[in-house]
């Protein structure tokens, strides 16, 4: 962790900056997000987590530069499956999607928060505990196997039956149609939810379970609260910007899920490893997690590319 306070404070300070520029002047009105507007956030967001990652290398050293990259690149590659659940609720909610923005927004905002919470008790629990390490470990190896043997994928969402849908209809009424980008209204003189709210929640929980993942994955890599926290932050901010990108391409990544799964299982691995003569280098795990993830982008893209048309047959000659 940095000596002083003050890279939390500018590094956070940052974040602020930009997403106030994002919601307050290129998103200010609801609108539909083009390929070409994701796209390009996304490529803004990468480079930026680059730049900072020179940074990193720069006035921390080396070390602590391949720590950050190999942290970003674990935490962007398992955002993805996080972009597939948001399509799942997207879809069973039927949200507009000049809306959809708008919930990622405050869905990553909510996430930024959880997770700086999550990180600062992981960071507690391995200072105070240094078993714990394994335990984490044992659970990166588990979640990675159940991944690489789910062949059926994410379930489908269902809006009338999912528990938290439930909780909060019993909490407020809920109205039936969008008002908008509205999450809450007047109606009758109460104070009603709007589906868009529903859907709010439901992307914050996929955030949650996500990031119980995610954390003691990105531990296997660095001890560094500073470089947990930046690499996690980097990797959520442009979640947004990856959604629009990668959502009319999200069934073609059939191998992915799998990739993932090594991923964690790997990573896992490593933590195991951390005190013992075979432990991994970070440049090593940096190489095996780009392999995986490579691997399996285009083993997916190779089975799921559409066959190529028969040549029709030749004419009879007379």
């Amino acid at each position: 962790m940095p000596e002083s306070s003050w890279p939390w404070i500018v590094f956070n300070l940052f974040v602020l900056a930009m997403l106030a520029l994002d919601l307050g002047v290129f998103h200010r009105k609801a609108h539909v997000v083009s390929l070409r507007e994701s796209l390009i956030w996304t490529a803004v967001w990468i480079g930026l987590a680059l730049v900072f990652n020179l940074g990193v290398w720069h006035w921390l050293g080396p070390q602590k530069g391949l720590e950050f990259l190999t942290g970003y690149l674990i935490e962007k590659s398992l955002s993805v499956d996080n972009v597939f659940v948001f399509a799942l609720i997207f879809t069973a909610f039927a949200v507009p999607a000049e809306y959809q923005h708008r919930v990622l927004f405050w869905g990553v905002l909510g996430a930024l928060i959880m997770r700086a919470i999550m990180i600062a008790a992981g960071a507690a629990l391995i200072s105070n505990f240094t078993w714990i390490i394994y335990v984490f470990g044992a659970f990166l190896i588990l979640t990675g196997l159940k991944m690489c043997l789910n062949r059926t994928g994410h379930k489908p969402v269902d809006p009338e039956h999912h528990p938290l849908v439930r909780f909060v209809r019993r909490l407020m009424p809920v109205t039936s149609t969008y008002h908008g980008s509205r999450f809450f209204v007047l109606e009758n003189g109460r104070r009603a939810a709007t589906p868009l709210f529903l859907v709010l929640l439901l992307v914050e929980a996929s955030d949650l379970v996500f990031a119980v993942d995610s954390i003691p994955a990105i531990f296997a890599i660095t001890k560094d609260p500073f470089i947990v926290y930046t690499s996690n932050v980097f990797a959520i901010l442009g979640l947004r910007s990856l959604y629009f990108a990668l959502a009319g391409l999200l069934p073609r990544f059939v191998y992915l899920s799998t990739g993932l799964g090594v991923v964690l299982a790997f990573v896992g691995v490593k933590m195991m490893l951390a005190h013992t003569p075979w432990k991994i280098d970070t440049l090593v795990s940096l190489g095996v997690v780009a392999l995986i993830l490579t691997v399996s982008v285009l083993a997916s893209l190779r089975a799921t590319r559409a066959p190529r048309p028969e040549p029709a047959p030749d004419a009879p000659t007379a």
